[in-house]
């Protein structure tokens, strides 16, 4: 189906994300069937051929990475999704693609684990491993959603910041965002922005793929389209060999963290509530950002001073809005499915000018709005 003007419908998140990426471009998929995530591989399956996409299903997970950093050096918006088990094995993949500045993106669903856990319960246990799964040092971008229209936006979202700034891009969503449904307007495309890949400007003679620029990021050629440049996950040149020599890995290893390091304004968002006079804060993502709203609106009607700061980009962190709120907060609370990932990162940002509670559970069920409510009447 083409989407010709706005449209209204009751949909999955896991199918506003398969519209995201079509809306964005997607034009390769491969994946390997994994819950709670299969859904945007099925529907793919029949929307990307209608439109002269490739969709493929790999024998496992590594080749599904594999496959997309492949289809995406050769000029294509590509993409795969995933689980947690799934995920970990895409974590060296992940890291070619950072080294390689290789655009992409990663759709993980995650579930209660570790190893198999509970495939059709929701959990919320993959925020360290999307920041740091994968070996040495690395920058990496990460949003979230916890609305079906979240789920198709952030997609979008996702595509236009890997094409900008040459990275692999996780979307990281939870197994009740991806399965719950809701009314959602899906925009027209007139209204949807869609950023390409920029192409460079010098023949191909001319061309280093990892060159210094005034943006910190260089444009990536197409294989076969008359470039022909060497790419390895090994340090390298700006060719693209490898290479030992000091002067040309550090350069070129600043510039990778560089990049995103100086876009965080654009790259970071979060939705904040009631947070000019909060004493308390609730910081969630994901499906739990749903109950901690009804738990504010709730705290609120009882005269508490509560505010939410709803997480949209979970990586890089959202320093900076974390700060603000500690002007008038005195308590930050922390509801998450899982031990505290988050929480302990809101702990290192407040550097003890707040007190910060959180809110776990890592069972299989989720957070409900009664639990966030107890913990605001505890403290």
């Amino acid at each position: 189906m083409v989407v010709e003007a706005a449209t209204v419908r009751f949909m999955q998140g896991s199918e506003a994300v398969a519209e995201g990426a079509m809306a964005a471009g997607l034009r390769f998929y491969a994946g390997y069937p994994i819950t709670p995530s299969t859904e945007i591989a099925e529907i793919l399956s029949r929307r990307l051929p209608r439109v002269g996409g490739v969709f493929i299903q790999m024998e496992d997970e590594i080749g599904s990475l594999a496959a997309v950093i492949g289809a995406s050096i050769a000029g294509l918006k590509a993409a795969t999704a995933t689980s947690g088990p799934g995920f970990s094995l895409m974590q060296e993949n992940l890291g070619f693609a950072v080294a390689a500045e290789i655009p992409c993106v990663l759709v993980n669903v995650q579930r209660a684990g570790p190893s198999t856990g509970q495939p059709t319960a929701p959990a919320q246990g993959d925020v360290m491993q999307a920041r740091w799964g994968t070996h040495g040092d690395h920058p990496i971008v990460v949003l979230t959603a916890s609305t079906v229209r979240e789920c198709f936006d952030q997609t979008v979202r996702s595509f236009n910041l890997s094409e900008r700034y040459r990275t692999p891009v996780i979307l990281l969503l939870d197994e009740v965002v991806a399965h719950m449904r809701e009314r959602t307007v899906i925009p027209a495309p007139e209204d949807i922005y869609v950023l390409e890949r920029p192409q460079p400007a010098v023949p191909p003679e001319w061309y280093f793929p990892y060159e210094e620029t005034d943006a910190d990021v260089p444009p990536l050629a197409s294989f076969g389209e008359g470039y022909r440049y060497h790419v390895t996950g090994l340090f390298h040149d700006r060719a693209g060999y490898p290479t030992l020599r000091q002067d040309e890995i550090n350069p070129w290893f600043e510039r990778l963290f560089r990049k995103i390091e100086l876009n965080v304004d654009e790259i970071v968002q979060t939705q904040g509530e009631m947070l000019e006079d909060a004493r308390t804060v609730i910081v969630a993502y994901g499906s739990t950002a749903r109950a901690a709203r009804q738990a504010m609106k709730e705290a609120r009607a009882k005269g508490r001073r509560v505010g939410l700061l709803k997480l949209l980009t979970l990586w890089p962190f959202p320093e900076e809005q974390i700060e603000r709120a500690t002007r008038t907060a005195r308590r930050f609370l922390v509801p998450e499915m899982n031990r505290g990932q988050v929480r302990l990162e809101v702990e290192r940002v407040v550097k003890g000018r707040a007190d910060v509670v959180g809110v776990h559970r890592y069972d299989g069920t989720v957070i409900t709005p009664t639990q966030i409510l107890q913990a605001l009447e505890a403290h």
